[in-house]
């Protein structure tokens, strides 16, 4: 137990055989230490998470994560050995402002990582979902290409066959008229097969005529056309079919996952917020630590050797002065009177 306390004296960023001139001071320096620590820990945890999510390499992963806590570890350290209590709440507070950002900015990164792991199985059916909205936009500018001819084909094909429909409306017209001539229920109203009914059926018989030329001009040009949409359906067929269609799972995507997770669902959004808050509290729990705490025998002890420091500083700085000053003297020449 002693060793793991000496550790976290040591992540305190205390001076620790000062440290033990003041035993009252090595509780609190010590539960400073442990945040320090396990901020750093959990740092680790979040970057060695983020690099496996992005290169799928735990050998990597595992080295990134130490040099990401390692790192996050001895900034927070200096963060908080940096700071020193002094007469002034304010003026503490003042002095504290530009570390107690830098830790709220490293807690949101720490942060984002584990509340990808967190949230991770709403974020995989969210990736379903953009996967499916990325296939489809890439389909649908596929088919763009392709899409003008096809209505051109389609319209063509359309008239084409408004044209055999509208050559049969009038030929069926003509035999009606002609059949109506024979029967006496229309034309002439006499029963008969006379040079009337003639005329009108020979008109029905060139009527029928020219829809058999037209159906089959119209239906050989139909069934170009119709090839050449299934050879256009084949080819956007086989241009989906060469598009990536790799799963995403990338640190960038997660991330607009789980955007979208918050921006949907309000409890999601809170739960974010409050993982966010918890990581930031963590992280500057040690810098209000010190803060709040009351002026210590630690903080005595450290003045007076910084003060002490001082005073021979300058003791060293005047007596090189007047070294010198003697240098000068002697070595200048005698005036002649």
């Amino acid at each position: 137990m002693k060793r793991i306390g000496d550790f976290f004296l040591f992540c305190s960023g205390a001076h620790i055989p000062m440290l033990r001139r003041a035993p009252s001071e090595t509780n609190k320096y010590g539960g400073i230490g442990a945040t320090i620590f396990f901020t750093g820990l959990l740092a680790a945890l979040s970057g060695g998470y983020a690099l496996w999510t992005v290169f799928g390499q735990i050998w990597a992963a595992v080295l990134f994560a130490l040099v990401w806590g390692l790192m996050i570890f001895n900034l927070d350290r200096y963060i908080v050995s940096g700071m020193k209590k002094r007469d002034g709440f304010g003026k503490e507070l003042a002095l504290a402002m530009p570390r107690i950002v830098l830790a709220v900015l490293i807690a949101i990164v720490i942060s984002k990582p584990l509340e990808l792991q967190v949230f991770n199985k709403e974020i995989q059916q969210e990736l379903i979902t953009m996967e499916q909205q990325v296939f489809k936009t890439q389909e649908d500018k596929a088919k763009e290409r392709y899409q003008q001819r096809i209505n051109e084909l389609n319209a063509d094909i359309a008239l084409l066959n408004n044209g055999i429909q509208q050559q049969a409306i009038k030929r069926d017209t003509l035999l009606r008229i002609a059949q109506q001539e024979a029967d006496g229920t229309g034309g002439s109203r006499k029963q008969n097969l006379g040079p009337i009914y003639k005329v009108k059926k020979a008109d029905a018989d060139s009527a029928a005529a020219q829809l058999l030329t037209i159906s089959n001009q119209n239906g050989t040009l139909i069934r170009q056309k119709q090839q050449e949409l299934h050879s256009i359906d084949s080819t956007f067929k086989s241009t989906v079919q060469q598009m990536d269609r790799s799963h995403i799972d990338g640190l960038a995507s997660r991330i607009d996952a789980l955007g979208h997770l918050t921006d949907r669902s309000e409890p999601v959004r809170w739960a974010n917020w409050f993982i966010t808050l918890l990581f930031i509290t963590i992280e500057t729990a040690p810098v209000f630590v010190k803060l709040i705490s009351p002026r210590g025998p630690y903080d005595d002890l450290l003045d007076v050797h910084e003060h002490s420091f001082k005073i021979y500083k300058r003791e060293r700085i005047e007596k090189m002065e007047r070294a010198y000053e003697e240098r000068m003297v002697i070595g200048r020449p005698a005036t002649n009177v």
